[in-house]
């Protein structure tokens, strides 16, 4: 253990393990508190300079308070039956009931009756400040409702959908956290079967999850950094798994040179020494390509840019400080009851990796024509997927109330009741822009809203000498249909003189998002490929291989992505995702999935610096397999976890990361890239000292060991 005649060797690992212990001490708590600075008020995720975004902007001057709808919707008990004149009565009486509550803004309408006779709807306007009362309150208007005899009532609208959103991410800080980190533990203890070793690397994924969410809550509560569940779920999953990641890399390098230095410092030296370029190159590809989400015209991709990046540098950091000082610390006792064992005897233990590595040997050609073939096939599926957003009755996969109350809705009332298109115009071109309005197919009534705050039965309401009409829509407000018909609304509005019109609302903001995220794409997947390209360059110091690994990396996503639609349609049911799906899913798969290629490579250049370039290849894929595989089955689990949040975005995202890290660890990296590697010979690292076979390699020519 220690020795008194070198006492200052032991300072810095016991200075850095006390550091991180205060740290885990004192931020710790924060992984459980960024609920109390984030946000699920979807209007604030918009795109920053859409149509949409400015009528949200201008349509407060028409509002004397800003509320929240809350829709009451009645349908008759007996199903099929009309509802009466006294049921009519009754359910105006329960709104007016509520009128001077402190929740209410202003007076709720009077019952509505369908044009089908079969339901009754009444808007009433809530505070929007209410925030965790919001579900008593909804709770509240049903128990009003429910005194209309005959009826059954229900509450629909942006405050119901609200209520449910929140409810979703209901104790997401601890339900998820445990979950991810309960899978990484089995996934560990299976792996190490090591006693110490899982704790140990758990532990430093905790600490890096507190440190990186206590510096987001206090940019968050600066208002420089904006946080919603979703963002908050994947900060979570993003750190453990990445932390896990980098550590499962130095753990086991440490182990390996365990078996060759007696002395456990000089062992972590050079552990950290090989470990540091792989494990900084990995990170690197991850933070700058999350940043690259600054360039959307998205809020909530902007948001997740720093954010995520914030959670990758702290992961880092407790990976080369926390993790090699306890290391240390521990020694071979940290790895008990197995035996660190060198590379070489691993590779003599002819196990599963030395067989494929065999394999890929003996016919490299085959191997990677086979495995292409199978990509490009499940590529092929790949144009199926639609992102044009999902409906509301998916956004949930639950059977959320508000979902089930808008599917009423929608069956008695114009498709797009409770959620109007919004047009602000100028006051002296009011009967021409109604007119223009009316003129589009798709839209059932236009009204200009009053003083009162509600559109029709009085003198407009005129703000700076502009007026705002609500178009209600014939379509559902989330149907492809209803999106047309806005993109129509525009174009009919916009021609009308001087009238200097907008069109904005719940449908044209589902537009403006599916517009914006495609735009996203189009501008953002170059930026991630050639940062990824620039980093694998200076790392291999070659051309020909950082593009070769870039290929395969995004074939593997465009792969997944063609399975990930049959799975979503045939298995899942959904009719399509979300828009920023794919992007999300490219950021995280793309960027995440290289790094299992950088651990790779960064081997094999190590092995074939030493041995030549067609040993290298194969010594780099035995002595990574494993633990590279164990990296991507970590991952995989932790961000499966997001599938416990019940809601199809994050569905979407942790089936197309887990599914595509598990096909990246086991087909492409395992089988493609070493078989390509291995068939195109020094040639793949053009124009590096490695692709002039015959003086690439030091030990190997030294020793005659060179490449056969």
């Amino acid at each position: 253990m220690f020795t008194a005649a070198r006492p200052a060797r032991w300072i810095i690992p016991v200075v850095l393990l006390i550091a991180w212990l205060g740290i885990g001490g004192g931020l710790g708590p924060y992984a459980g508190k960024l609920g109390e600075v984030a946000t699920n008020d979807q209007a604030a995720f918009l795109p920053r300079n859409a149509e949409s975004t400015q009528v949200i902007e201008a349509q407060k001057a028409f509002q004397q308070d800003e509320t929240l709808p809350a829709i009451l919707l009645w349908t008759a008990s007996d199903q099929g039956d009309a509802v009466s004149g006294r049921q009519r009565a009754e359910a105006t009486r329960a709104l007016e009931s509520l009128s001077g509550t402190e929740w209410i803004a202003g007076r709720p309408s009077p019952a509505l009756v369908s044009e089908d006779g079969l339901a009754l709807q009444g808007i009433v306007q809530l505070r929007p400040d209410l925030g965790e009362e919001l579900p008593d309150v909804l709770e509240r208007l049903e128990q009003a409702g429910a005194s209309v005899e005959g009826t059954s009532v229900q509450v629909a609208g942006p405050a119901a959908s609200q209520a449910d959103l929140s409810d979703a991410f209901a104790g997401i800080d601890g339900l998820l956290l445990g979950v991810a980190l309960s899978a990484v533990l089995v996934i560990l203890l299976l792996v190490y079967r090591s006693v110490l070793l899982p704790l140990v690397i758990i532990i430093g994924a905790v600490f890096a999850l507190g440190l990186a969410c206590a510096i987001v809550y206090a940019l968050a509560d600066h208002d420089i950094v904006r946080v919603d569940g979703q963002v908050q779920g994947i900060l979570s999953i993003l750190v453990i798994g990445a932390a896990t990641d980098y550590a499962l890399l130095l753990t086991a390098r440490f182990r390996e040179e365990l078996a060759v230095h007696g002395d456990r410092i000089a062992a972590m030296r050079s552990a950290l020494r090989e470990s540091f370029g792989p494990i900084t190159a990995s990170a690197a590809t991850v933070a700058l390509g999350l940043l690259a989400l600054l360039l959307s015209d998205l809020t909530n991709n902007r948001a997740l840019g720093p954010v995520g990046a914030i959670g990758i540098v702290c992961a880092v950091l407790s990976t080369l400080t926390f993790l090699p000082a306890v290391l240390v610390l521990l020694g071979r006792s940290a790895y008990w009851p197995a035996k660190p064992r060198s590379a070489a005897e691993k590779a003599g233990s002819h196990g599963i990796w030395s067989r494929i590595a065999e394999l890929v040997d003996r016919a490299p050609r085959k191997v990677w024509a086979i495995t292409l073939a199978a990509l490009i096939a499940c590529a092929a599926f790949a144009p199926t997927l639609t992102s044009k957003g999902v409906p509301l009755d998916e956004i949930f996969v639950n059977d959320a109330p508000s979902v089930a109350a808008q599917k009423t809705l929608s069956e008695h009332f114009p498709g797009g009741s409770g959620n109007p298109a919004v047009i602000i115009a100028s006051a002296d071109a009011l009967g021409p822009v109604a007119a223009a309005a009316e003129s589009v197919d798709g839209v059932d009534s236009v009204a200009p809203v009053t003083a009162g705050g509600r559109p029709g039965g009085g003198e407009p309401l005129v703000v700076d000498g502009r007026v705002r009409l609500d178009a209600t829509l014939a379509d559902a407000a989330d149907s492809d249909a209803a999106k047309s018909t806005v993109a129509a609304l525009r174009e009919a509005v916009h021609a009308v003189p001087e009238a200097d019109a907008l069109v904005g609302g719940y449908t044209a903001q589902q537009y403006d998002t599916q517009r914006t995220a495609e735009d996203d794409r189009t501008l953002i997947v170059p930026v991630v490929l050639a940062i990824i390209l620039v980093i694998l360059v200076f790392l291999l110091r070659s051309l020909l291989m950082p593009v070769l690994l870039v290929v395969t990396v995004a074939l593997n996503f465009l792969a997944t992505l063609g399975v990930s639609s049959l799975v979503f349609t045939h298995v899942f049911g959904f009719s399509g995702t979300d828009s920023s799906v794919p992007l999300y899913g490219f950021v995280f798969l793309v960027a995440l999935g290289v790094d299992y290629n950088i651990f790779l490579m960064s081997r094999v250049r190590e092995e074939s610096l030493r041995h030549g370039a067609r040993e290298g290849i194969l010594r780099g894929l035995t002595a990574t397999g494993g633990v590279i595989t164990s990296a991507g089955v970590v991952l995989a689990a932790t961000f499966a976890a997001l599938g416990i949040i019940p809601l199809a975005f994050l569905l979407q995202i942790a089936f197309i990361v887990a599914f595509g890290v598990l096909l990246d660890t086991l087909v492409v990296r395992s089988l493609l890239v070493p078989a390509l590697v291995r068939d195109i010979g020094p040639t793949a690292w053009w124009p590096g000292a490695l692709s002039r076979e015959g003086t690439s390699h030091r030990s190997g020519a030294a020793a005659g060991t060179g490449p056969r």
